[in-house]
């Protein structure tokens, strides 16, 4: 691949919030240099998980990442995935630099650079950022990562990299706070797209020959009921672990840690007929699969998602709530199947438009051309 990339992923933008009217610039370079279109994202549909598809071209399967949070039972362990280790299959900033190439990885959340950033040349987020690259760009202090400003300082962060150092390889993503609490006819939301839109015209300015793509790590979906799985099966005098796999810091996104999916892990196997006939009669819960049944269907590694997978229903999530059931106007949140659709911009693409069917192969491609 001889000439240069960049891939920004808007954090929770769903189809509808990139559309010709919020982003008329990067629709017109599309038409003019390549293609839009709605492609997919890996399940879970949460952030760590499809930032490690994207960056990879592979499967949770191969990356061993399957959510914000992990639960090893045998040790009764549990926390946030903050940082490396986690991360099992080579990135395409690793394959840049293998081959002697540049590359940034830019982000708003610390998480992000903390667990993907070996092989960034250049790596800053707007959460803990490195003084002195920002001296060296330019920039002024952040603003807080939950800020609508936020995703403009990152952008021009990497509009300045690129303008400095001109890196063969850009990864740039933002904090999804705004979409978490505002529809896409708001005039926040425009606002976000607005952000994109505006730096990445500038950016193809700067250099016009680089190959950009524009998609997302999800979607984001309004719920009305939240459901406490773990809470209902205590309730229900049943022993075993239910791992939310958006569960992250970031409360001020999803204040009850609320997401589409959830892994349990039973306790004690001579319940599971029990289990079962719980989940079934509850109608926010859409579907059960077996742990093996659900890494066969969705690419995931069987051994990390505990012994059964629950699906909500499309207006519910699994969250962490006083009770049982809570009943909402204030949930806006993702990881279920119907936050998988997510839109996909490229200009100068590598292949044709029909090549890419899922997020992760703008890397697969690439790193096949390398």
């Amino acid at each position: 691949m001889s000439h240069k990339m960049m891939i920004l992923v808007i954090d929770g933008c769903a189809p509808e919030y990139l559309t010709p009217e919020t982003a008329p610039a990067l629709y017109a370079l599309a038409a003019e240099t390549g293609f839009v279109k709605i492609v997919q994202s890996q399940m879970p549909s949460v952030t760590n998980v499809n930032h490690a598809c994207i960056l990879s071209g592979r499967t949770p399967a191969d990356t061993h990442v399957v959510g914000n949070y992990y639960y090893r039972p045998e040790i009764g362990e549990e926390g946030f995935i903050e940082e490396r280790g986690f991360m099992k299959a080579k990135t395409i900033l690793q394959a840049y630099r293998d081959v002697g190439k540049t590359t940034a990885l830019f982000a708003v959340k610390g998480k992000v650079l903390g667990v993907y950033g070996d092989g960034a040349t250049y790596g800053l987020s707007a959460q803990t950022p490195d003084a002195g690259l920002m001296k060296a760009l330019g920039l002024t202090a952040p603003p807080p990562i939950d800020a609508a400003e936020s995703t403009k300082w990152i952008l021009e962060a990497a509009l300045s990299c690129i303008q400095t150092y001109s890196p063969d390889f850009m990864y740039c993503t933002n904090n999804d706070y705004i979409f978490h609490h505002f529809a896409p006819d708001t005039k926040e939301a425009k606002q976000q797209i607005a952000y994109v839109d505006e730096y990445i015209r500038r950016i193809h300015e700067l250099e016009p020959g680089r190959q950009i793509y524009v998609t997302a790590d999800h979607g984001m979906n309004q719920k009305t009921t939240i459901l406490n799985a773990q809470r209902l099966a205590d309730d229900a005098g049943l022993h075993l672990y239910c791992l939310p796999p958006l569960k992250d810091r970031y409360i001020e996104n999803h204040i009850y840690q609320e997401g589409g999916i959830v892994y349990v892990f039973l306790k004690d196997k001579e319940e599971t007929k029990a289990f079962l006939a719980l989940a079934e009669q509850t109608p926010e819960i859409e579907r059960v699969m077996t742990a093996r049944d659900a890494a066969a269907t969705y690419q995931l590694p069987a051994e990390d998602i505990g012994d059964y997978v629950l699906f909500a229903a499309p207006d519910c999530a699994f969250g962490e709530i006083d009770g049982i059931r809570l009943h909402t106007t204030k949930s806006r949140t993702h990881g279920s199947l119907y936050e998988c659709s997510i839109p996909l911009v490229a200009i100068h693409p590598e292949a044709s438009p029909e090549q890419y069917v899922y997020s992760k192969d703008i890397a697969a491609i690439a790193m096949a051309s390398l």
